[in-house]
């Protein structure tokens, strides 16, 4: 199946602090019960302006204060109560929404423990997806915090930036031949190494349930296997995500309610692309593999059936009883392969089941791993970095409900119970047993804009494990 059109790829989204600079206006970050000691230690007129606005330190409130001259000569952001702080993150940056054109300097408030976070979620502010429509850019920008690992920080929103790109592109623009472009691009600026094996060359390469669900995509469509390397040395670390670029459900097709979002339904590749762009950035000593099983999951004539049975790479065969269950059928061969170097740390993530939705909701990302030290570094590293997970289990007493008898598997136990549960068994079995595995059932949409999180692709994860890598390979 031979490409035919080329690739249409945007620009590479940044995400940068503003230069230090002596214009930079003070920013005076103060809690609701703290506003009235501030004041005190302020001039009248000051106390006075603030008032005058109706500024009480609530969450989401801003404020500039001008001096004699009408200049500005500080701001005031709220910050709230700790009761309702705990009720979202990243509420610096929702307050910097309202703030007006220049850059500013913390000055005071911001909790020492809360700073990076905050900071953070500021360069999160400014994200704009603007391929098709010219958006206003975040008009405050934020001075680096002193004693904060800006560049760190940097990488970490630009890698979210990446993530959050290739979610929202289309998938008239980002097919499996985009997301290729997309990983190769990403390998030039890091002088990593990208191989690929594509259309029919997937079963000569014993790449068979990748092959069989996207060989019905038109040919500049095809499917195929993105393979990204990076670093000599170190340990190894082997990420896979699901490439799935679009999915109409196959033969088994999806109502239409059901196919609006599925355009993200690569956000797990999007996702490992924007992990391996925060290792690659920050020089982590570790040896990178990124497995992307690109594919668009179409209806023509030869697509993939119910009842059929496939064989994956490993020997396992597979039953299929839907073919909107595709994601797990191309993840098992890419972890198949994975799994034949035995890495120190293998990972999956996945747009993979409703059923994680409807377990923890679109905020929450799910893993599951056999490995307690990585789940308390995952959960741990989750928090301080305001990215919140959630260990569910690979109950083993489900096995039996993928196993249908007449093949070793089965893609899509009936009965809808214990979805996301069954679909990781599923994929555990592809894993190997030499590997520390984990797998990532995400959303990557976040329906609602939030503080730092606008309306539309987002990663999760990421930066839990960017976090957690350290401890866990004893880097």
């Amino acid at each position: 199946m031979p490409e035919t059109t080329a690739p249409n790829i945007a620009p590479h989204t940044a995400l940068t602090f503003a230069p230090d600079s002596s214009d930079a206006l003070p920013l005076h970050v103060v809690e609701s019960d703290a506003l009235a000691a501030f004041l005190k230690d302020q001039p009248d007129a000051v106390a006075t302006w603030v008032a005058a606005t109706g500024f009480t330190g609530g969450l989401r409130q801003a404020c500039v204060v001008p001096g004699s001259d009408g200049a500005p000569i500080m701001a005031l952001v709220g910050y709230g109560d700790a009761a309702a702080r705990a009720r979202g993150r990243f509420w610096l940056a929702a307050a910097a929404e309202k703030l007006p054109k220049g850059s500013y300097r913390i000055a005071s408030g911001l909790p020492e423990d809360m700073a990076e976070v905050e900071a953070l979620g500021w360069l999160f502010a400014g994200y704009r997806f603007d391929r098709y429509k010219t958006q206003s850019p975040l008009a405050a920008r934020l001075v680096a915090p002193e004693g904060l690992p800006a560049d760190r920080l940097e990488a970490i929103a630009t890698g979210e930036a990446l993530t959050r790109d290739l979610i929202n592109t289309p998938a008239s623009d980002m097919g499996p031949a985009d997301l290729e472009q997309a990983a190769r691009a990403l390998a030039d600026r890091f002088g990593a190494d990208t191989s690929v094996i594509t259309g029919d060359d997937l079963l000569a390469q014993n790449f068979p349930m990748i092959h069989a669900v996207g060989r019905a995509a038109a040919p500049h469509r095809a499917p195929r296997l993105i393979d990204l390397r990076w670093g000599t040395n170190g340990p190894t670390l082997t990420l896979v995500g699901k490439g799935v670029c679009f999915d109409t459900g196959g033969l088994n097709i999806k109502p239409g309610a059901s196919m609006g979002l599925m355009k993200k339904d690569m956000g797990g590749a999007a996702t490992v692309l924007g992990l391996a762009q925060m290792i690659m950035a920050r020089d982590l000593p570790v040896r990178l593999r990124v497995l992307i099983p690109a594919v668009e999951n179409a209806i023509a004539g030869d697509a993939f059936r119910p009842q059929d049975i496939l064989t994956a790479r490993n020997g396992l065969t597979v039953e299929i009883n839907n073919t909107d269950a595709e994601g797990r059928l191309v993840l098992a061969d890419a972890l198949a392969l994975g799994a034949e170097e035995t890495p120190d740390l293998m990972i999956s993530m996945a747009t993979l089941t409703g059923a994680a939705r409807v377990a923890v909701g679109p905020d929450l990302a799910p893993f599951f791993t056999d490995d307690s030290e990585i789940a308390t570094a995952l959960q741990n590293t989750g928090g301080v970095v305001a990215d919140p997970v959630w260990r569910l289990p690979f109950w083993e007493p489900y096995e039996t409900m993928i196993e249908p008898g007449i093949a070793d598997l089965d893609n899509a136990p009936k009965g809808g119970f214990a979805g996301s549960i069954t679909a990781a068994l599923f994929l555990r079995r592809f894993a190997g047993t030499a590997s520390r595995y984990t797998h990532f059932d995400i959303y990557g949409w976040n329906p609602t804009a939030a503080p730092a999180r606008a309306k539309g692709g987002t990663g999760q994860g990421a930066r839990a494990l960017f976090s957690a890598l350290p401890l866990l390979l004893g880097l």
